[in-house]
Formats: structure tokens, sequence, C-alpha cells
């Protein structure tokens, strides 16, 4: 079978139907592409090692390497719990199981030397670790694994279930010895050279297995960079296809309007960046393409006398023209101030609103 992103999350070593069904309806992955696209939302670090000589009671989450000395079921008010006892060079702990003890017990040895993680406890005068995440530490340093440990999103039914993180991790792992590693690369080369992006084998690697919290920061720069791109280039391109598609009435005539205002009743300077921005507007105008803009700046920084200014260039074209508002708070605001600028230009200007009576409309 030809592996690609798009094969179904069925054929992945560790699924299978079970798995993939529950990982369908729980978190949307249906593909190789979806489980690889499921990024942690947070990451542990597991860099250091404990002794269990230097825990403190703060239910700290710790990795400790050491042996299973023996185990023994004690008796609770439901059931039973079972407990291993755990010892290292520096001493003893108890690691604890409320459920799933058959399994536990027929699957962990006696005397050989595991790597346990989780939260510790002190009760009774001594450490405990429910529930641990724990395997050979052998296994610990063959498998594909990194410093920062990822953790990933889940829900209550994936849990009972048994999908755990530790599961999650697993089969991640898989996906990347499946494929290698070698994912197909998405920005140019330039691109990456002149922002000094890691490629995306490299990105996708360290974002689930980081090796550093520095080349993790990288990765996620990279990921979050590409996403940006191609939803800006996706903009860019619908925004071209708009122009090309639906025609404007070209705005050729700069008149009386905009002339008179500019030259004999503009209440203060105009910024170079306004300045600017007008041209741009008006070189836009002018051309029989539809015009969209965005234009940013503080409270006062002048935008609404550029809006202004550029309703005036549509009156000198024998257009009507309509300023809106998102508050009926604000437009009666803007209708104050226009009003008092369309004065000595003699221009008729109304105010309405969902408040505006049919009988004031003009």
């Amino acid at each position: 079978m030809i592996i690609n992103l798009q094969t179904p999350i069925d054929y992945l070593k560790g699924v299978g139907p079970n798995r993939a069904d529950l990982l369908r309806s729980e978190l949307g992955i249906k593909t190789y592409q979806d489980l690889i696209n499921l990024f942690p939302n947070r990451y542990i670090d597991r860099t250091r090692f404990y002794t269990i000589n230097e825990l403190h009671r703060n239910n700290a989450e710790v990795q400790i390497i050491g042996v299973i000395k023996g185990f023994r079921e004690v008796a609770q008010k439901r059931g039973k719990r079972l407990i291993a006892d755990f010892e290292d060079e520096t001493g003893m702990m108890e690691l604890v199981w409320f459920r799933g003890q058959k399994w536990i017990r027929e699957s962990l040895k006696i005397g050989k030397p595991y790597v346990v993680f989780g939260k510790t406890n002190w009760f009774s005068g001594k450490y405990s670790m429910p529930h641990p995440e724990i395997e050979l530490q052998s296994e610990h340093e063959n498998n594909l694994r990194s410093a920062m440990q990822a953790i990933y999103p889940s829900t209550e039914k994936l849990s009972n279930k048994g999908i755990t993180n530790k599961v999650v991790g697993k089969i991640m792992q898989q996906l990347f010895l499946e494929t290698k590693g070698r994912f197909s690369e998405t920005l140019s080369n330039s691109i990456k050279g002149e922002l000094k992006l890691l490629s995306k084998s490299d990105a996708l690697f360290n974002a689930h297995f980081p090796k550093t919290p520095e080349l993790l920061a990288r990765a996620q720069f990279r990921l979050k960079f590409e996403e940006l791109f191609y939803i800006q280039l996706q903009l860019i391109l619908k925004n071209l296809i708009h122009k090309s598609k639906i025609k404007g009435f070209p705005f050729t005539a700069v008149g009386d309007y905009f002339n008179t205002f500019f030259k004999d009743h503009l209440p203060f300077e105009l910024t170079n960046a306004q300045k600017r921005v007008l041209k741009e507007i008006r070189s836009d105008l002018g051309s029989n393409a539809q015009m969209n803009r965005l234009l940013q700046g503080d409270v006062g920084s002048g935008k609404t006398i550029v809006a202004f200014m550029s309703i005036l260039m549509g009156l000198d074209n024998g257009f009507q023209c309509c300023l809106m508002a998102p508050t009926e708070i604000l437009s009666v605001q803007h209708y104050n101030g226009l009003l008092e600028l369309s004065k000595p230009l003699n221009i008729n200007i109304e105010l309405l609103t969902g408040s505006t009576k049919l009988q004031n409309v003009k």
C-alpha cells in the first residue's frame, strides 16, 4: 500500500478500526494529514530525572528511574487498589492503580528498571504516584521522543476508552516512522532563507518532538507563518478575481468640492500619512475596479477627514455618497461633525438611522 497524507487513519499501525472511529468522532481525525496537524496544547519538560529523596510535597509532575520490588492489593470501600513498591538508590515510593490492576500486574516485571512519570502525592508518611506513565528504561531510550513531552487535545470519551496521551504519542511516532518524517515543502527557498525558517519536515517534527525549547519556538513560528502566508495569498487572489469580474464606476474627476475644501476649508494640515492614503484612494477610485480598503489608525488620528474627502471625490463625479457607522450614537456624532464641514461647500447632508421616522426621510 502506498502511504500518503490522505491515507485513512485506519491503516496506521496501532490504530485499527475501533480507535479510528473514536478519533474521527471525537477529534475529527480522518487521515494521516489530520493526525499530523493535531498539534499539542502544551508541553512538559522531561529533561530531568529526579531521585526519590529529591521529591517535595507539591504534587509536581516528575520522572524517576527505578525498579519494582513487589505488588500488593489493598482493600478499600469500593474494590481494591493495586500498589507497587518502587525503589531507586535513594529511597522507596508507591505506584498506585485504582483500575486495570490485572493488566498492570501481568505486564510489569519485578526487578526490571522502569521510567515512571506522573504527579506525586504525600500520603501516610510516604510518596505515591497514582496511575503513572510507565515503560521499561530500555524502551524509553529507544523510543522516538524529545525532552519536551507533547500533551495533545483529548476528550473524556477518548480517555475512558484507553486512548491516552501516551497512546496518541505512540501513534504519532508511528506516523513519522511510516512517512520517514519527510513532508512536501510548501515555501520557496528564498522565503525560507530570508526569514531563516525551518524546513516543513523539521518544523513538523519539532512541533511534536521538540529537542529544545528553542527548536520548538522556531517550529511554531514556521508553521504559524505558513498558515498566515497562505491565508494572505488566498485573500489577494480572491480580491484580484473579484476586481476582474465586478466593475465599479470610475471617478476620474477631482473637481470643485474636493479642491475647494482642500484649499480653503481644511481645518488642519494633513499629515504625510493622510496625504499618502488620499493619493492611493484617488488612484483606486479613478480605475473601474471596485475599491475595498481598510484605513487603520488610533482614535483622533484623522480617519474621518480622509473618509469625508473621499466622499467629496464621489460628489465631484455626480454621485450621492453614504458614510455608514456601526452604532446610532456614532452615526449622530459623525453627522454633527460632517455637517459643520459641509456647510461652506453647500452640501446637503442628512442623517438616517434605525430610529428615523419615515416622514422625516427626504
